[in-house]
């Protein structure tokens, strides 16, 4: 199948994506920081110097145009391969052809691999020898985070661009101009409100925002005069299902925000973002098992009452699920938002955790050991032990911590919420004074 068909329709249409695709750097959105005069890509392209590289970006911003162009601005050979529709057998006598022209002096084959994240990475290793000794100029474009999804040799050889989500400004001008070509009347008219609602649903990906163009000039009668309202645009596009890949940047770059916004103490956002990833369908005891987590390493004894409320949290969304859950998951992500923090908790935990890499058989003091044997006995086991019940207040000044790291403080109450009381208390019973709060 020849280049120009891949991009047919079945009615043999071209799609409205494809018929307004850029054909120069200038006409393509939103990736100015990448492709402004001087930068390095754009000069790489236009003085047909073009090295390895990889293009990493959300769908719809740009860069699959980009290969479009190079391909018809360069002076090498040029193969556009797709990961998604083709396999690497496929793509073997591609890679074959270009060492044999480079053994013929003829330049380097620029082979574009769309969507090269789909090759696994022994698939990726076979790229590696024809891109090291310059057979082909490698230009791969992928959604996925490259550092994860492609293969670490491979990766160090290309230089990676990122291309960003295209700004609603950017989106506003594509909307307004593909309506004018696909409008069912001339007098139709796309209300502001509702072109305002398609750029929102389309995430920055032009190919959506196009997509919900088409469909929705082709589902209208061609009245007279139209003006198209939110209603309409509803009715005709229901709702845009998020980008949201459950091992992707939006699972990561989501969940990282709803914990650092619990731990801001900001509760609009928390539940803003845990209401991104439910609608997403992002499994709800996934959140909840976070949100306990939370409870201990960000709240922790500021209020004991966090961690309750936590795991009450996760029993709800087992028992119920979705979306009758989702109440629940929010009580528990506002709580946290709001409840006093601190980590002193998990500080505790890793600075004996640190003991422990350090003196890994510290033997345990005799006297805590119990002597279950009259020969243990014998060699000293609980010898010298002090039952605190038997003591005033049920509390004797003594240190259980082994002869070599005694003294070393492991948990350091802070001065909030129940934290306090618990710092005055053991301040006063250890005779301890706790280093002031920063």
């Amino acid at each position: 199948m020849d280049q120009e068909n891949l991009w047919k329709s079945p009615l043999g249409s071209t799609p409205l994506a494809e018929r307004l695709r850029p054909g120069e750097l200038d006409a393509v959105l939103g990736q100015q920081h990448v492709l402004a005069k001087g930068a390095v890509l754009r000069k790489a392209i236009e003085e047909d110097r073009l090295f390895s590289c990889i293009f990493y970006g959300p769908p719809g911003c740009g860069k699959t145009t980009v290969g479009h162009i190079i391909a018809k601005k360069t002076s090498h050979p040029f193969t556009h391969f797709s990961a998604a529709r083709s396999s690497m057998s496929q793509l073997k006598p591609v890679l074959e052809e270009a060492s044999l022209r480079s053994a013929r002096n003829i330049p380097g084959t620029i082979v574009f691999v769309d969507e090269i994240h789909r090759f696994n990475k022994l698939q990726q290793d076979v790229l590696l020898p024809y891109v090291e000794n310059g057979e082909i100029i490698l230009v791969g474009a992928t959604t996925e985070n490259p550092s994860f999804e492609l293969n670490p040799a491979l990766l160090s050889r290309c230089k990676v661009f990122t291309f960003r989500p295209l700004a609603n400004q950017d989106l506003l001008g594509l909307l307004q101009r593909a309506w004018e070509m696909e409008k069912p009347h001339p007098s139709a008219v796309l209300d502001p409100e509702a072109q305002q609602w398609m750029v929102d649903w389309s995430g920055g990906d032009a190919r959506t925002l196009l997509n919900q163009v088409e469909i929705l000039a082709g589902s209208l009668e061609p009245a007279e005069t139209q003006t198209i309202t939110t209603q309409d645009v509803s009715r005709v596009l229901q709702r845009s299902t998020p980008r949201y890949r459950k091992h992707g940047d939006e699972h990561f770059d989501l969940i990282s925000a709803f914990i650092k916004s619990m731990r801001a103490s900001d509760p609009d956002a928390a539940v803003y973002y845990m209401a991104r990833m439910l609608e997403a369908g992002e499994d709800p005891l996934y959140l909840a098992r976070r949100m306990i987590r939370f409870a201990s390493e960000d709240v922790g004894l500021a209020d004991n009452n966090a961690m309750l409320l936590a795991v009450q949290a996760f029993q709800a969304s087992h028992f119920i699920g979705m979306p009758e859950c989702t109440t629940s998951l929010a009580q528990a992500a506002l709580y946290l938002a709001i409840a006093p923090k601190s980590n002193r908790v998990y500080k505790a935990y890793g600075l004996a955790k640190e003991q422990v890499e350090r003196h890994p058989q510290t033997p345990v003091p005799l006297k805590l050991r119990n002597p279950v044997t009259a020969f243990l006995k014998s060699q000293g086991y609980g010898a010298d032990y002090h039952y605190p019940h038997e003591e005033k207040g049920a509390f004797r000044r003594e240190s259980c911590l082994p002869e070599e790291i005694e003294g070393v403080l492991f948990y350091v109450p802070s001065e909030r919420g129940k934290e306090k009381k618990i710092r005055e208390y053991l301040s006063r019973i250890w005779v301890r004074d706790y280093p002031e709060e920063k």
